[in-house]
């Protein structure tokens, strides 16, 4: 669970370098090596050596006109997290993406963060949100949020996450099984989760996403607490 430690020793290279990485993953274009200098507030020199770093692992790469982008070497990173909740989750996003026509997606709690794991896009629907994996939001915000806080509890989360409040709607989707949010981390789009509780894993979330029009959330919650129990159970 994720737990405090600012007092640790740490290596501000290899900061520089994750963050390096998060920078260029949350950004929609490829970025040149002033504009990630400058993001990571150090002179482009460092930047110059931190790139060639990761370049010389594939985890940045850089298109025909020099700029950067993550390289193929974080794909390869990425098939092992979390590997046995995306490798029972990928079967469920997929049917609830074709039968809800909704984009489907599976999100881990990350310290203060949201990260989306995993997701699928409705094959028949042109008209759904992209929802792409690696993609972070506050905890304190939207379904898949509340979701997680649900499973926690207030009383265990106001002790491990005493910095970031338990919502009231957490309490209501403790009750109900499953989070409803509106407008929270993208304007206009509705956010149905219910929360993924396997006996010796962190909670997670599996939501659907929407942009406004009229839904049958009861419907939706339903689906999703059976996907939901179903992860679970693969996962032990």
């Amino acid at each position: 669970m994720p737990h405090a430690s600012e007092t640790a020793a740490h290596s501000q290279t290899l900061s520089r370098g994750v963050r390096a990485l998060e920078i260029l993953a949350d950004s929609r274009v490829p970025l040149t090596i002033a504009e990630l200098a400058e993001s990571l507030g150090v002179h482009r020199s460092i930047a110059y050596r931190i790139i060639r770093t990761l370049e010389d692992h594939s985890l940045i790469e850089r298109d025909d006109s020099g700029r950067l982008q993550p390289g193929v070497g974080l794909a390869v990173l990425a098939r092992g997290v979390a590997r046995d909740l995306q490798t029972a989750a990928s079967p469920e996003l997929g049917g609830l993406a074709d039968e809800l026509g909704m984009t489907a997606f599976v999100v881990v709690w990350d310290h203060a963060d949201c990260v989306t794991l995993a997701t699928v896009e409705p094959r028949h629907n042109g008209t759904a949100i992209a929802q792409r994996p690696g993609t972070r939001h506050s905890i304190a915000s939207g379904a898949p949020s509340i979701a997680i806080q649900s499973a926690v509890g207030r009383t265990e989360w106001e002790r491990r996450m005493p910095d970031i409040p338990y919502r009231t709607e957490a309490d209501e989707a403790r009750e109900r099984g499953y989070a409803i949010s509106h407008d929270e981390v993208i304007p206009g789009v509705f956010s149905i989760a219910a929360p993924i509780v396997p006996s010796r894993q962190r909670p997670s979330a599996i939501a659907v996403v929407h942009l406004g029009g009229n839904m049958d959330t009861e419907n939706i919650g339903r689906h999703l607490q059976e996907a939901a129990r179903r992860i679970a159970h693969s996962l032990g």
